[in-house]
């Protein structure tokens, strides 16, 4: 076995634990879940009964409930690890720490995910929009900006991991961060939507996937230092 396919599986690895523990207790899940959905109806009230302009706003609704949605799920990414004591020898098996952040990525964006794929039916009802045509380009939006959001998410939930009040400084953290991938995802989000009438759609896009490559190969190479005690 080579040293990147032992990297791949140990990164499963973790990957696996941390999916499969939600899935024993589903509590955090169900609770990140019923989180969006009150958020959709707060959202829906707030703006009142006027279609147009609950369809106007509804990409940048969806966003905001994935966006506080899932702090609710970074935040419980090394919280297991900690409260069993069992980080520090995590960190000390052999092998390249950044597996550790890859399977953690990759059990949060899978967690997120199923999130979105509960929120976005749910906004289309609530709030009148469009799936089924412009479904490729949304699907494509999404994955680009979960991606980013999810990256950085994680980043920040190991820099505060460590620290006791790490629910109230994961936000304060990440959300700066996020403003760039945020107002791309919305204006992509909102373009197709719209059938992207104006051809302004393919720059934010190309926004979001700078943003993803910059700040994924970034966290990467700066975990090993920020898991540190």
């Amino acid at each position: 076995m080579t040293a990147l396919s032992r990297e791949v599986a140990r990164a499963g690895a973790v990957a696996w634990k941390d999916l499969t523990a939600e899935r024993r207790t589903k509590a955090n899940f169900n609770a990140v879940v019923f989180f969006a959905a009150l958020m959709l109806l707060l959202f829906g009230f707030a703006l009142g009964p006027d279609a147009e302009a609950l369809r106007a706003a509804g990409a940048g609704i969806v966003w905001l409930t994935v966006l506080f949605s899932g702090v609710l799920v970074f935040s419980r990414s090394y919280q297991l690890e900690l409260e069993g004591g069992a980080l520090e020898a995590l960190l000390l098996y052999p092998g390249d720490r950044k597996a550790i952040f890859l399977g953690k990525l990759a059990a949060n964006l899978t967690v997120v995910l199923l999130v979105e794929a509960i929120v976005l039916p749910a906004a289309a009802i609530f709030y009148g929009l469009p799936l089924l045509r412009p479904f490729p380009g949304l699907a494509g939006v999404l994955l680009l900006g979960t991606f980013g959001f999810v990256t950085l998410g994680t980043f920040y939930a190991a820099m505060a991991s460590r620290v006791r009040a790490r629910e109230v400084l994961l936000p304060l953290l990440l959300f700066p961060m996020l403003v760039p991938l945020l107002v791309g995802a919305v204006e992509a989000t909102g373009a197709v939507l719209a059938g992207d009438p104006m051809g302004y759609g393919g720059a934010w896009v190309r926004l979001l996937l700078a943003f993803d490559v910059i700040f994924f190969v970034a966290s990467l190479f700066a975990f090993e230092y920020v898991i540190e005690e």
